[in-house]
């Protein structure tokens, strides 16, 4: 699973990134996370105020894979309280980590699930003693359900943010494979030419595929076509 950066991202990236300054003045909240869901190709694009020491980390070890609040958040559509999760094995492992970084693990995660099969969650935390965190979350959790509510539909509204997260994250040898078969070149002439096997060939057409949501490898290619991924030939 991908993850992009939304912060990478010109103007809208930055406007986000407000947003959840915002939201944790408001509430009174140490750091914000939103992360989303791609239903097409699951990837996941993110938006944090996270130390950037802790998120260059995050990111390099693609902690995103195994992060338990993010997991549990996406089979869920009840706030997820990280301290209800202490029994998953991957708890310790990330909390641990994080400690290092100064990230509390007094926090929880907020569900959002979109008309469209869109999913988000916007995480927040802030360090204090687990009572007086449960006593704060009473205030503003139903003012943190609309932010994040709020915040999932600002994303999915940024047009140069729907470009990048409705674009399927093809690899380099799918794009590659897919431009072949744009110029009609059969499975076996593919695994001729780029010297792999046919099975290797169908292996990575299967999952571009897949992640373009097409049943036949010619919608494949006019969908990779049609987003400017490969050339018509």
């Amino acid at each position: 699973m991908s993850l992009y950066d939304l912060a990478a991202m010109p103007d809208p990236g930055k406007s986000l990134l407000d947003l959840l300054k915002d939201t944790c003045d408001r509430l009174e909240l140490e750091y914000a996370a939103y992360a989303g869901v791609n239903p097409i190709d699951n990837s996941m694009h993110a938006i944090v105020n996270y130390p950037d020491a802790w998120k260059d980390h995050y990111q390099r070890h693609a902690l995103h894979q195994s992060d338990p609040t993010l997991i549990h958040s996406q089979r869920s559509q009840a706030p997820v309280h990280w301290d209800r999760l202490t029994d998953d094995p991957l708890y310790d492992k990330m909390f641990s980590r994080a400690h290092d970084f100064g990230i509390p693990d007094t926090g929880i995660t907020i569900p959002v699930r979109g008309a469209f099969g869109d999913k988000g969650m916007l995480s927040v935390t802030r360090k204090m003693c687990i009572g007086g965190w449960h006593k704060h979350l009473l205030h503003i959790l139903p003012r943190l359900q609309t932010e994040a509510a709020l915040i999932h539909d600002a994303v999915m509204q940024k047009g140069a943010v729907m470009r990048a997260i409705s674009a399927p994250s093809l690899s380099v040898r799918e794009i590659e494979i897919l431009q072949w078969s744009a110029a009609g070149k059969t499975q076996y002439d593919i695994a001729d030419i780029l010297s792999i096997s046919a099975r290797t060939v169908e292996v990575h057409m299967r999952s571009a595929r897949h992640k373009l949501g097409a049943l036949t490898t010619a919608q494949a290619v006019a969908r990779a076509v049609g987003m400017g991924m490969i050339y018509p030939m």
